[in-house]
């Protein structure tokens, strides 16, 4: 676990883009993303009902935890805010997500995933465009 400078626990996500298609003043251009542990504040965002009808409860949930706040939260791909919502779950409520499932036969079964063992796709990123690519 990482400690913030603004005292309290926080985590570094690493994003699946790796910060490649960030421009370089950006702090997303790291490839990184400090994130603080949830408190009674962000669960409360979660059960606000406004945000909810509004369809935005994740974003407000997810700009309330990301650290830096020169980060653009409009600016994030939608893969690395994927990460940030799998890294948000498991630093709030571990990695054990419990389901329930229909077999082949059409019966109820309990299955525990891991999302720890979630794992991102790599992507060839060398045909992307850069700021020293002409389009």
């Amino acid at each position: 676990m990482e400690q913030s400078k603004n005292k309290f626990p926080s985590e570094i996500v690493d994003l699946p883009s790796k910060g490649i298609l960030y421009d370089k003043g950006s702090p997303l251009s790291s490839g990184k993303v400090e994130m603080k542990y949830m408190t009674a504040k962000e669960e409360a965002i979660l059960t606000n009902q406004n945000y909810i009808e509004k369809g935005v409860v994740i974003d407000k949930l997810l700009r309330a935890l990301i650290v830096d706040k020169d980060i653009k939260y409009n600016d994030l791909l939608v893969g690395d805010k994927n990460a940030i919502m799998l890294a948000t779950r498991i630093l709030g409520y571990g990695p054990e997500y419990k389901i329930e499932i229909l077999d082949d036969n059409e019966n109820k079964q309990q299955v525990t995933v891991d999302l720890g063992k979630v794992q991102t796709k790599d992507i060839d990123y060398s045909k992307a465009y850069t700021e020293a690519s002409t389009p």
